[in-house]
């Protein structure tokens, strides 16, 4: 009789079709799915009765901040929170000191993600001015997931927006661009709003709807001309998601837990500059929008953002103060808190955090059947949970969502087949290993 690496009896899995009970059995990091009450047995087994069964977690959008910036965040910190908070494979952007903009830094990268990150990584490789030549080497290396452009909001050779350039990458590159998209002579010629201000409430004044929608039309025009299609992350406003949903051909889109939760001015008025990033958060009828557009299929992940600064940046004040916020650990616990506030069922979640991440990246994950990846989360929505800064594994300290309660903690996360966190314990022996993308949806 065959015999297993670990078997997970009696939960209850999500699955694309809904929800079934079923029982899973893993062996060299693949996952066979095996008949209730079957006499198959494993080195361990783990008793999943009463618990639901996720596919490992993907984070879309995350800033780990290595090499350079390791005060605010790194890989081995950064990945602790993904897996505390059910998170088994990350992607990670390149603004980072110096920033990943060629083979030889992205491969630096994935060898320190080797042997620091408890969770599965995936590396962007960052559009400049004059990378092309790097950007050609992306889709020959594992590890790394797409190629990211900052059309506004980034500093040094990261910032492009000349059209030529864009138009050069475009055409001469394969796999996924993500971009960040605002208009950076509009947020240039509006920075006097910023400059007089002194409160955050003044950051969706200056880099308003406008800002990041006529950005998104633009790049959107230059992706039809290309016959290229593009991934636009973090989208803020009724009217940018708006445009995008008539657009759906040539884009997929990214939305965020905290532009789905906060509003304008009420976080501002709350969490000062603990609620300022780029692009900002609005107010609620844009909040409204967004939903509306996930609940007709527009939105095809949710990704966290993760971009945390420590307190000590954060309380410089605006607009002295940096923007972003951490969201790696929390991006499952508010949605599981969507799902008890009936905006979202369990099927949703993961449809954002599984099926569609893997699906757009082309990876063998996402999926609880017979072969994929045996990267799994399971947790007991019958238990309540309350969110505290204390618990964010994160070197800042803090989250947004402090004091915010879901229903569904996190009992195991298990990356590659291995046990990484059971019951808040984490085994630190394990670590993830890079993305390989099996196919290009692009």
């Amino acid at each position: 009789m065959e015999k297993f690496d670990l078997i997970i009896k009696g939960g209850t899995c999500v699955l694309k079709s809904g929800l079934k009970k079923c029982d899973l059995a893993i062996k060299n990091g693949k996952i066979t799915v095996i008949e209730p009450h079957s006499d198959a047995n494993a080195t361990k087994t783990i008793d999943a009765t009463h618990k639901h069964i996720f596919p490992g977690l993907i984070d879309t959008q995350v800033h780990f901040r290595e090499p350079g910036l390791t005060h605010k965040e790194d890989l081995a910190s950064g990945s602790l929170s993904a897996v505390l908070g059910g998170v088994t494979t990350y992607l990670e952007m390149p603004n980072t000191t110096p920033p990943t903009t060629t083979k030889e830094s992205i491969l630096e990268k994935i060898e320190i993600a080797s042997s620091k990150s408890l969770a599965n990584f995936g590396f962007y490789m960052g559009g400049t001015a004059d990378n092309l030549e790097e950007l050609k080497k992306a889709k020959d290396i594992e590890g790394c997931c797409g190629i990211k452009i900052f059309l506004g909001s980034s500093t040094g050779n990261l910032l492009l927006y000349r059209r030529d350039k864009l138009e050069e990458i475009f055409k001469n590159t394969t796999g996924i661009i993500a971009l960040h998209s605002e208009n950076e002579e509009m947020l240039v010629a509006r920075k006097k709003i910023r400059d007089a201000a002194t409160t955050a409430h003044a950051h969706p004044e200056w880099r308003n709807v406008e800002t990041a929608l006529s950005s998104t039309k633009r790049v959107i025009e230059i992706a039809k001309e290309c016959k290229r299609k593009v991934h636009v992350l973090h989208i803020t406003s009724k009217d940018e998601i708006d445009f995008l949903a008539e657009n759906k051909e040539h884009c997929t889109v990214e939305v965020t837990p905290q532009h789905l939760t906060l509003s304008a001015p009420e976080c501002y008025d709350k969490l000062g500059t603990y609620a300022q990033m780029n692009p900002p958060i609005r107010t609620a009828d844009h909040t409204a929008g967004l939903w509306g557009a996930l609940k007709k299929g527009v939105v095809d992940v949710i990704g966290s953002d993760h971009a945390p600064h420590t307190k000590e940046e954060k309380d410089q004040g605006y607009p002295n103060s940096p923007s972003g916020m951490p969201g790696v650990q929390t991006i499952f616990p508010i949605l599981l808190h969507h799902v008890e506030m009936g905006n979202l069922s369990l099927e949703e979640v993961a449809k954002y955090l599984c099926f569609n991440p893997a699906k757009l990246y082309g990876l063998n994950k996402g999926h609880l059947e017979d072969g994929f990846d045996a990267d799994i989360t399971i947790v007991d929505m019958n238990e309540r949970v309350e969110i505290k800064n204390e618990d964010m594994a994160s070197k800042c300290g803090w989250t947004p969502f402090n004091g915010y309660t879901y229903k569904g903690k996190i009992n195991y996360t298990i990356v590659g087949g291995n046990i990484v966190v059971e019951n808040g314990a984490v085994n630190k022996t394990h670590f993830g290993k890079p993305i390989k993308i099996n196919q290009r949806n692009f």
